[in-house]
């Protein structure tokens, strides 16, 4: 398969669907002057998802209940700004209101927090305390400029957005800075190359970045890259380990980590936020609505001081759902070079993992990291046999029913071989960005595969 190929593996079928190499474009409206349209409350509150929000509050749902647990009860909450000023939002009560404030012009220095009080809380905002609220924004602003990291440029973008018409020239700036210079000539081109510039930890500031943008100039950032947004929510699913991890508060879907030990819990809160903030930008597509069916399960919603104002925010229960047991078992990006296997949906199932370099297989109840170089025995999959490094290179099988992908990983990126299978002619191919080729081949009869380099007069017509 060539690396212009999405290959995607459902049941028994496989399919290879031919495109270009995405390029980065510039999204709509992008190239004309960049400003802030809409009132406050311009970050995520926008009209129809605060009268959701006020609706959930109205119907006391179990997501309305434990957020106003932990507010109205006062107990210790890690991110107080951001829930105290979403309670205010959608409660309108006062108190809280105020003590967001308290927070932000007190203890307060987190940027991001700090421009949703800002932006949250200026109806109960003194003349002197938003000028002394917008300085602090404006200090932290300077304080994080040279941090371009997504979680940074993410708390920029909230505060320019915020302070938009406050405070003259310096949100405008930011926001020209992030959509032209960093998105335009950085991210958004190394996505259309398959860099891995987007960690899996930063899934949810990507998306809080995207809706702030979108919500308050009409930008869509995904425009410049389509390919990666198209992929990302499938990826996102089949990313995440088998089992779930049972937390104190919840059950979580933990991701693909190089990390060992027990799982972190921020990362897996932040994991689920993003999936539901994935959902809310985009509720009509075929991909979200996979998401929200493996979202919309009550033993992973988000229960903890630190979740709950995550989970009240962007959950919908009421948006419809797919069911993702008729996902593909095998996901693979040409354009990344990741690969994903898994041998059913159960909690029980087997897991494989091949991203930036790194082999991993869950089996067994164990994560098990794998050497990609030397021989390996293939690993067997009911959907797909994988082969490792030099053990793609020369190999005998027998395919049994059900097992439509080959999939040779670990091999030269995006590098040209010649392959013999036995009784077919002998036919060149090229791997994709991380090595991987797949291979179509005959059920129940033993064949033997060889990869070779091409002849370089071949090679070069």
């Amino acid at each position: 398969m060539s690396a212009g190929c999405v290959l995607l593996v459902m049941g028994s079928a496989l399919t290879a669907t031919a495109q270009p190499r995405s390029r980065p474009s510039v999204p709509t409206g992008a190239d004309e002057p960049i400003a802030v349209i809409t009132d406050h409350p311009r970050l995520f509150l926008r009209p129809q998802r605060l009268r959701l929000l006020t609706r959930e509050r109205d119907r006391s749902s179990v997501r309305w209940q434990q957020f106003d647990s932990f507010v109205a009860g006062e107990a210790p909450i890690p991110e107080p700004g951001f829930a105290q000023a979403l309670y205010y939002q959608v409660s309108g009560n006062m108190a809280a209101g105020q003590r967001a404030i308290e927070w932000a012009l007190g203890p307060g220095n987190d940027l991001r927090q700090l421009a949703l009080v800002f932006d949250w809380c200026q109806k109960l905002l003194t003349e002197n305390q938003r000028r002394a609220l917008a300085d602090r924004i404006v200090q932290r602003l300077a304080a994080t400029a040279r941090d371009d990291s997504i979680p940074a440029v993410d708390a920029r973008v909230l505060a320019a957005v915020a302070l938009f018409d406050h405070v003259p020239d310096v949100p405008k700036r930011e926001l020209e800075s992030t959509v032209r210079t960093w998105w335009g000539g950085k991210i958004a081109p190394a996505l259309a190359a398959g860099q891995t510039v987007v960690r899996r930890q930063d899934a949810y500031a990507l998306w809080e970045l995207l809706h702030a943008i979108r919500d308050s100039t009409n930008i869509d950032l995904r425009e410049s890259c389509t390919h990666f947004f198209k992929s990302f929510p499938t990826e996102h699913i089949m990313s995440y380990y088998p089992p779930a991890f049972r937390g104190e508060d919840n059950d979580f879907r933990v991701g693909v980590s190089e990390k060992t030990g027990e799982p972190d819990l921020r990362e897996a809160t932040l994991s689920r936020a993003a999936d539901l903030a994935m959902i809310a930008y985009d509720t009509n597509s075929e991909d979200s609505q996979y998401l929200q069916g493996w979202s919309m399960h009550d033993n992973f919603m988000l229960r903890s001081p630190l979740g709950a104002p995550y989970e009240f925010l962007w959950a919908n229960p009421y948006q419809p759902g797919l069911s993702f047991t008729l996902l593909p078992l095998v996901f693979h990006d040409p354009e990344s070079g990741h690969l994903f296997v898994r041998s059913d949906w159960d909690d029980s199932a087997e897991w494989f993992g091949y991203f930036d370099g790194v082999a991993q297989l869950f089996r067994d109840g164990h994560r098990t990291s794998l050497r990609v170089a030397g021989a390996n025995a293939p690993i067997t999959f009911p959907s797909a046999v994988i082969y490792l490094g030099e053990s793609g290179l020369k190999f005998r099988l027998n395919l049994e029913e059900g097992q439509d992908a080959v999939i040779l990983a670990g091999l030269a990126p995006r590098h040209t071989y010649e392959i013999e299978i036995d009784d077919e002619e002998v036919f060149d191919d090229t791997t994709d960005s991380a090595g991987i080729l797949s291979l179509d081949l005959l059920h129940g009869k033993e064949v033997g595969v060889r990869l070779r380099e091409p002849l370089a007069g071949v090679a070069a017509q």
